[in-house]
This record gives C-alpha cells, sequence and structure tokens, in this order.
C-alpha cells in the first residue's frame, strides 16, 4: 500500500489562488483644476474684452482704463465722473492733474551758515553785490532796514543816513508846469477834430437820403444843415407853398414826418446830446388865447415825440423850446416862410470848439 505524498491527503500538489479585487490608481492631486479655471477665466476676460471694445466709445473706453489704473495713488475711487462709464477722467481737458505724478517732493536749499570765523586777511576780493533798482522815494529806507543783516550781540548796528529833503512845493518828478495844460488842449483838439469830422459825414448821408427819396427831393431846398458852435444844426424851413406846419398848428404833416425820420435815422447812430427849438415869423395871432411862444414851444414838442418814436434815447435830450419870432432866420424879413422852422441841433461834446466859437467859450443855446 502506497503512502501519502508531500502535497496533500492523496499525494496531489495544493495549489494557491490569489485574487486581487481591481481598484482606481493613486491620488494625483488637483493642479490641472487649477489650470482650467485659469483658462476659462481667460477665456471669458477675453470675450468681455472683445464685448466692451464693440460696444463702447472711446470715452468710455477712457473711463474704463482709468478705473481699473487710475491716475490719483492717492483716490483709487477717483474717475472723473465717479462712474465707470461716466466718460470723463483725471486725464481729460480741464482736469487739475499734473504730469509728474500725484506725489511730488521738493527739496528745498539748505540755509547758509554764516559762522566762518575770520583767520585773517584774504587775497580773493571782497565780493559785491548787484546793484539795487531805484525805489520810489520813501520806500528805500523801510527797505533798506529790511534788508539789513541782523547784527551780533554787543555790536551796533550802522546807521542809514535819511534820503535828502526836496525843495519845499516840488516833488521828485514833477512835470512841467504847462505840460499838462499843453496835453489837456491837445486832447480836446483831437477830440473836437474827430467830432466835426462825424458831423461832416453825418450831413451828407442827411442829404444824400433826402436826395435819394423820390417823394422828398423836392423838399431839398428846405432843409438846412450846417455846423455852428454849438454844434450840427438841422432846420427844417417853410416855403411859401410849400408848408412843414399847417398854419396856426402844431402837428406836422406828412412829408414833414417822412424828412424827420431821415434826419432820426442819422441822429440815432451818433452819441451826441440833442437840442430842439421851434421858430415861427412874426405874424401875430387873432385873440389874446394864444401866441407865437405857444405855438413854437409845441411844435418842438411834437417833433421831439416823433424822434423818441423814431428810436432816439430820451435821455439824449438837452432842451426843447420855443422861440417865437424872436430869432428869424431871415432879419431883414420877419414874416418871411423861412422864419417858420424847427431847429434840431446835435450838441458838442467839447463845447466851444466848433466854427466860429470864441476861444473858451462855452455852449450857447440852439436858436
Amino acid at each position: 500500500m502506497a503512502g501519502k505524498g508531500k502535497g496533500g491527503r492523496d499525494g496531489a500538489p495544493t495549489i494557491v489562488l490569489r485574487r486581487e479585487e481591481a481598484g482606481g490608481d493613486g491620488h494625483h492631486g488637483g493642479a490641472w483644476k487649477v489650470a482650467y479655471a485659469d483658462f476659462v477665466t481667460a477665456m471669458m476676460a477675453f470675450f468681455l474684452l472683445m464685448w466692451l471694445l464693440n460696444a463702447t466709445s472711446d470715452d468710455q473706453r477712457r473711463g474704463l482704463a482709468d478705473y481699473f489704473a487710475p491716475a490719483n495713488v492717492l483716490g483709487r475711487s477717483a474717475t472723473g465722473s465717479g462712474e465707470p462709464f461716466g466718460g470723463t477722467t483725471p486725464n481729460s481737458d480741464g482736469a487739475m492733474v499734473s504730469d509728474n505724478g500725484a506725489i511730488r517732493i521738493e527739496q528745498g536749499r539748505a540755509p547758509v551758515r554764516l559762522d566762518i570765523e575770520d583767520d585773517g586777511p584774504s587775497d580773493a576780493p571782497p565780493e559785491t553785490a548787484p546793484p539795487a533798482p531805484p525805489q520810489p522815494a520813501g520806500e528805500a529806507p523801510a527797505q533798506a532796514a529790511l534788508a539789513r543783516p541782523p547784527q551780533p550781540p554787543g555790536e551796533a548796528a550802522p546807521e542809514v543816513a535819511p534820503p535828502a529833503p526836496h525843495p519845499a512845493g516840488t516833488t521828485p518828478a514833477d512835470p512841467p508846469a504847462g505840460a499838462a495844460a499843453l496835453g489837456e488842449a491837445a486832447l480836446r483838439a483831437e477830440l473836437a477834430r474827430r467830432e466835426a469830422h462825424a458831423f461832416e459825414q453825418a450831413a451828407a448821408e442827411i442829404r444824400a437820403a433826402v436826395r435819394e427819396d423820390p417823394a422828398l427831393a423836392d423838399l431839398g431846398r428846405q432843409l438846412l444843415v450846417e455846423q455852428v458852435p454849438e454844434g450840427l444844426r438841422i432846420q427844417l424851413l417853410d416855403a411859401e407853398r410849400q408848408a412843414m406846419f399847417a398854419v396856426g398848428n402844431a402837428a406836422p404833416n406828412e412829408r414833414a414826418r417822412a424828412l424827420l425820420a431821415k434826419v432820426a435815422a442819422v441822429a440815432a447812430r451818433l452819441p451826441n446830446g440833442l437840442a430842439i427849438a421851434g421858430h415861427t415869423d412874426a405874424s401875430p395871432f387873432r385873440g389874446d388865447a394864444r401866441s407865437n411862444w405857444e405855438l413854437s414851444a409845441e411844435r418842438a414838442n411834437a417833433v421831439r415825440r416823433l424822434l423818441l418814436e423814431a428810436g432816439i434815447a430820451e435821455g439824449r435830450l438837452q432842451s426843447v423850446a420855443g422861440h417865437a419870432d424872436r430869432m428869424p432866420l431871415l432879419p431883414e424879413a420877419p414874416m418871411a416862410a423861412a422864419n417858420r422852422r424847427v431847429a434840431i441841433t446835435l450838441l458838442r461834446s467839447t463845447p466851444g470848439t466848433g466854427p466860429g466859437a470864441a476861444p473858451g467859450s462855452g455852449p450857447a443855446a440852439a436858436p
């Protein structure tokens, strides 16, 4: 009988089966997640940038750029208008910023110390101060006292001599005695010359305006424009068969109104004052109810109202008067129609400088 083998009961070998369960690989970390998140963030920022470039204007893009990179390091929230899309930044025109940065430090000069001891005479020539500009009288002593360096203790300050007094009744820069008078006289003469030239132009414009109007061309002989010592006098005269006013009436007729409109258009462009005077002939009124005084004053006042309606400022009117028959244009013919007139005078701003004026004469009443 055979015995048992090494391997088992019946001598068969023992087989050991090892089974390992399938499992995942070991842990490799999450670095790839961080890289993927960075990639997605970059792509989102890129597409956001593309959208902003397409949907915003130049001013808005300038505001966005300053929002992310502010120019003022002391105020990170300063974006010009306070909003990203405000469109104004600290770099816009007119902003109070400096191109040297928000913070600028300047180092001043250190004060010079004058504590060098005098060891003896020096071969270097003494330094001389540059000459000071001339100072007005009365200021030099005070400025000299301020500019003088402080004296060491125990040493007397040098005395400053006072300025030499000027002769009584004079000043350091008195002009010659007649210089002011000559300058004023020359100025008055120049102003009078310019004013006379302006009056000549105004007279020519009035004559031309009447001459060029077919309805008023025949009234040229009833218009008298001349320069007198008082200024430029414009007179509207009556004619034998062509009156400016109805007999005994203060209201001007239509032709007189049209002629006054031409005169007012030119007078309105000059700044001179105005004087209006009414005149009549020597024909007396019947009865005692009215006289030439009332009639002449009423005609002057009617002309005043027409000038104001034409645009003449009321502040320019200096006088409105009626002279009746006391100042006739033709003294040898007191009943002549030409004595019935209205005179408008543009007064001179420099009285006494016109033609025929006596030296030093003042303004006279306009006839």
